[in-house]
């Protein structure tokens, strides 16, 4: 059983490793902190595999673990983002930016965690509100009112 779980999860892992990678990046904003972080997490899946009880949750249960990843890694370095050499070497060229709701990410970006982590799983994640609570680990009436508060503020910074 434990095998069959395990094997799941790597398969999940492999498919999804697009999305997870994208989560992770979108904390720490680095390409080799988010890669530390997928690690990581893997790591710390691949050791707990047998807490699985439902193989149906193993999507969630994984993001769960990159979220709270992501969360120890800012919190152990101060929320510091450092551009990555691919940033440094496109504006170190010269090049123009073709906007890509630049000020959008910068409002999402000073939003707080909690606010952060629901607008990025439900809307670049394209997760269900359900799902995020079982993320969080908060009630489904916490994310709806968090989320109204969080695009609140959004709305607020954006104009």
């Amino acid at each position: 059983m434990v095998q069959d779980i395990r094997q799941l999860l790597i398969t999940t892992i492999t498919e999804k490793k697009e999305n997870y990678y994208r989560l992770a990046y979108s904390y720490v904003k680095n390409k080799d902190d988010a890669l530390d972080i997928i690690q990581e997490s893997i790591k710390k899946a691949l050791i707990s595999v047998d807490k699985i009880n439902d193989s149906q949750s193993i999507n969630s249960w994984f993001y769960k673990i990159i979220v709270h990843t992501a969360l120890d890694f800012l919190r152990k370095h101060k929320k510091v983002t450092l551009a990555d050499v691919d940033t440094l070497e496109f504006f170190s060229q010269g090049h123009e930016d073709d906007y890509q709701n630049i000020d959008l990410q910068k409002a999402i970006d000073d939003l707080p965690v909690k606010y952060k982590s629901i607008i990025i799983l439900r809307y670049f994640e394209d997760l269900k509100l359900e799902e995020i609570a079982i993320i969080l680990g908060e009630n489904i009436n916490t994310i709806k009112t968090r989320l109204y508060k969080a695009l609140e503020l959004l709305r607020i910074k954006m104009d």
